[in-house]
């Protein structure tokens, strides 16, 4: 990949994660379901400082479940 391509993946998971983490802020779940679905998020970040493209894919997974209502269990 080259260094054009990887700043704009770079920006366009940047955007979509930070999307995601205002959807899991507004969502009407209980707690527990909420702070797993940051802790998920907080996982994708960490991924994409080693491994962009994957916490891409990881991302779109994500934003999957939300928009089909697939939530973790709470703690």
């Amino acid at each position: 990949m080259d260094r054009d391509s990887q700043l704009e993946l770079y920006k366009t998971v940047a955007g979509r994660l930070k999307e995601a983490h205002t959807r899991v802020r507004s969502l009407q779940v209980p707690e527990g379901v909420r702070m797993a679905l940051s802790r998920k998020l907080l996982v994708i970040t960490d991924a994409a400082k080693h491994d962009l493209a994957g916490a891409a894919r990881r991302l779109d997974r994500f934003m999957k479940d939300l928009d089909e209502g697939r939530f973790p269990e709470g703690d």
